[in-house]
């Protein structure tokens, strides 16, 4: 973990509800996909939690979904406003299970850390298959950033206004092979690909947190193996250490 300022560089709006906020600073402690940054907000108590998309050298991105006042006070950030960030935080994917052609599986808002999971995955020789699901075409982000990665991908939506209609596990249905799976979204979402997961696989977990690197024991969930704080022994678990 590493306190730092980061300066905005750029924070753009991508759906009705969902930013892209792009930030340069110390970013040395981020080492994989998955893990999360905590952010200081004017005026709140709690940090706010949100998963790293992707990084650049110093720049990191940030995808995130204006659901309270912490993530509406982001999205109002103008470009050279800077922000107190805790950074490195989480356990993120391992990508040493993968195999050759792992399926990444995101709802929403659980989407953004795909990306780097992705990139990160291509470089290292593997062939991803993605699965993204959405509610309605308008939710729909990061489409085109996707697509440059070369990587198969299908969309999903609930009422069927783009892609397929359905939830990203009638996709599965019919994605074909794949060696392992890696998800990220809401839980509902999270057991219903566990149930239909033909394979092994790691789930980041949503969780309400305090302190956010493990001291206040607030995340806590339990597993086959005792409990586990979704802020640092997470927010990604092992399917075999899932307890529903």
């Amino acid at each position: 973990m590493k306190k730092g300022i980061f300066k905005t560089e750029r924070n753009e709006k991508l759906t009705n509800d969902v930013y892209a906020m792009v930030l340069t600073g110390d970013t040395g402690a981020i080492t994989c996909p998955g893990q999360f940054v905590n952010i200081e907000l004017e005026g709140l108590y709690l940090r706010r939690p949100i998963s790293v998309c992707n990084l650049e050298g110093d720049r990191l991105t940030l995808v995130y979904k204006v659901i309270g006042k912490g993530t509406e006070q982001m999205s109002r950030m103008a470009k050279g406003e800077s922000l107190d960030l805790l950074t490195g935080l989480g356990n993120g994917y391992n990508t040493a299970y993968s195999g050759g052609s792992p399926l990444l599986i995101g709802g929403g808002a659980g989407a953004p850390p795909l990306y780097m999971l992705a990139k990160k995955l291509i470089n290292e020789g593997k062939r991803p298959k993605l699965i993204l699901g959405f509610n309605t075409a308008s939710d729909v982000f990061y489409e085109e950033e996707f697509r440059k990665l070369g990587i198969e991908f299908t969309i999903t939506t609930a009422d069927g206004t783009y892609g397929i209609k359905g939830f990203v596990t009638d996709a599965m249905k019919v994605c074909g092979e794949y060696s392992y799976t890696f998800s990220c979204g809401p839980e509902p979402m999270l057991r219903a690909v566990y149930d239909e997961s033909k394979t092994d696989g790691q789930y980041s977990f949503e969780e309400r947190m305090g302190c956010g690197f493990g001291a206040c024991m607030g995340c806590s969930c339990k597993t086959k193996y005792g409990y586990k704080r979704i802020c640092r022994d997470g927010p990604v678990l092992e399917k075999g250490e899932i307890v529903w």
